[in-house]
């Protein structure tokens, strides 16, 4: 029974990290047909709510929140809308899987969050794996990571930008009010409240979309339902069949994949010295998370 049980837990880590690592396949294919970066995330979030919403009635849910949390559960939504907006503008200016494994370093930035504003003690592993990450971001942003005639400074600077506001979010989630609510309510809250802000940048700007076109749907629909809802549904079965540690550690598949993507799919190079600055973030971030994990992280 346990054998099959960490084979289910296994195969939800890797349905999770792998359908996360479609995001930026989708956001790009809906980004080269002129939509901004407000509609593609108007789109994405709105569909997504709406499914999780749909499982959430399912499978049983009350969706209930006390007054008193919902200030600190807008603060996280911000921050969870800030993530995504400025990996879509990375998505425009750099190779996606550049984008996605700047991003991925976001443990390495909770643990430094960690150390200086919750005290706690920073060990030899964490302080190793924080050098050997950010030696393969130096490597990887040296190699050629230009895409689509894009800024690379401005692509590097918000991929930059989703890893400190993606990491203030898990701070905060785990360290805030928020930890107290129901997390299919508090992930709905989340996602519905970043659909509705991408929705009014989009109105104030260049306006949304009414989308008619089948084809287009599908890259819609993959990217609220594939990239987003199912990916957080099978993270959550996942952490509760195997734990958090081997789901964290099989999430290296996320950027990988979309490295894989972003090379033949949208003719995105990858030069030996970025392939090494991939391995060094990969290898830092997975120091990061087991010995995180040992400790009674996550």
């Amino acid at each position: 029974m346990q054998k099959i049980a960490n084979l289910k837990g296994f195969t939800y880590a890797a349905i999770s990290s792998s359908t996360f690592g479609l995001a930026p396949f989708f956001s790009i294919r809906l980004l080269n047909e002129g939509f901004s970066p407000f509609e593609v995330l108007s789109y994405r979030w709105g569909t997504a709510s709406l499914a999780l919403l749909a499982f959430g009635l399912l499978t049983g849910v009350k969706f209930h929140m006390e007054r008193r949390n919902f200030g600190v559960v807008f603060l996280l939504s911000l921050l969870r809308a800030t993530t995504s907006l400025s990996l879509v503008f990375a998505y425009a200016n750099i190779a996606s899987g550049v984008a996605s494994i700047i991003h991925f370093m976001y443990p390495l930035a909770v643990a430094i969050a960690m150390m200086l504003f919750f005290r706690e003690r920073p060990s030899l592993g964490i302080l190793t794996a924080i050098a050997v990450s950010i030696a393969g971001a130096a490597m990887l942003s040296s190699g050629d990571i230009v895409s689509r005639d894009g800024n690379v400074t401005v692509g590097i600077v918000c991929a930059c930008i989703s890893v400190f506001s993606y990491a203030g979010y898990i701070v905060g989630v785990r360290k805030t009010r928020a930890a107290d609510v129901e997390s299919t309510t508090l992930t709905l809250t989340v996602m519905a409240t970043g659909a509705v802000l991408f929705a009014c940048g989009g109105a104030l700007t260049s306006g949304v979309r009414l989308v008619t076109d089948g084809g287009l749907w599908l890259d819609i629909l993959g990217l609220g339902i594939v990239a987003t809802a199912v990916s957080n549904m099978a993270l959550v079965k996942s952490i509760k069949t195997v734990g958090p540690t081997l789901t964290s550690v099989l999430g290296a598949m996320e950027p990988l994949v979309a490295v894989m993507l972003g090379i033949i799919c949208f003719g995105e190079r990858l030069t030996a010295v970025g392939a090494a600055g991939i391995v060094l973030i990969v290898a830092g971030v997975t120091i990061v998370v087991v010995r995180g994990n040992r400790n009674g992280g996550r």
